[in-house]
């Protein structure tokens, strides 16, 4: 009788014990679920528009760009990605961007009758993503992966970096050069008469 109760005892903690496996087994899968393995996460820019107007500060060019941005992120599970936990948003920002000089770099000279005047390297001097301008075009997020703060800071950073891209690429840096050019023939037209003197613009 005693042996059967031991038996019998001995069957209980392991059936038990496999029972408290599968169940730490079912919690682990479910932390993983919820969790996530891996994280998916993908942000994609494209400029849709750009103009430029001219302007007379430190800045001799600005460029206006519509940058339309895809955000995308999703929870993965070994490298498979789980359905039902996308997010998605597809939207646009326009983004100023100034080009010029610093004009305390610029050099001049007087030599006989030319005006010898050297310009620093033209470059981007500001880039400001105008926020009243935000329109969304497509809304869809997950409760299981929201798009972090992290993420969203990142995606704006990618749309001001590709919109000074397109910008440069489109003329801004040559067109802030050649404004620039415009601005100082002005100001020495109301000293000097162009008619006896020319300017004479290089690169330092």
């Amino acid at each position: 009788m005693e042996k059967k109760k031991q038996k019998g005892s001995k069957l209980l903690k392991y059936w038990l014990s496999k029972t408290a496996v599968k169940i730490i087994l079912v919690i682990i899968v479910l932390l993983v679920i919820a969790l996530g393995v891996g994280k998916y996460f993908m942000t994609e820019s494209k400029t849709t528009k750009i103009g430029f107007e001219d302007i007379g500060e430190l800045a001799t060019q600005s460029a206006y760009c519509t940058e339309v941005n895809v955000t995308e992120a999703a929870r993965e599970f070994f490298g498979v990605e789980i359905p039902f936990t996308e997010s998605k948003y597809i939207y646009s920002y326009d983004i100023v961007i100034k080009a010029g000089f610093n004009f305390e770099e610029i050099e001049w000279k007087l030599n006989d009758h030319r005006i010898e005047v050297k310009l620093p390297e033209t470059k981007i001097l500001s880039s400001e993503i105008d926020l009243d301008s935000f329109k969304l075009y497509h809304e869809d997020e997950s409760i299981f992966r929201q798009i972090t703060m992290n993420e969203n800071n990142e995606a704006l950073k990618s749309m001001q970096e590709n919109a000074e891209k397109n910008a440069v690429a489109n003329g801004l840096l040559d067109n802030a050069r050649s404004n620039a050019e415009t601005i100082l023939t002005g100001f020495f037209a109301s000293a000097y008469d162009m008619d006896e003197y020319e300017i004479v613009f290089t690169d330092k």
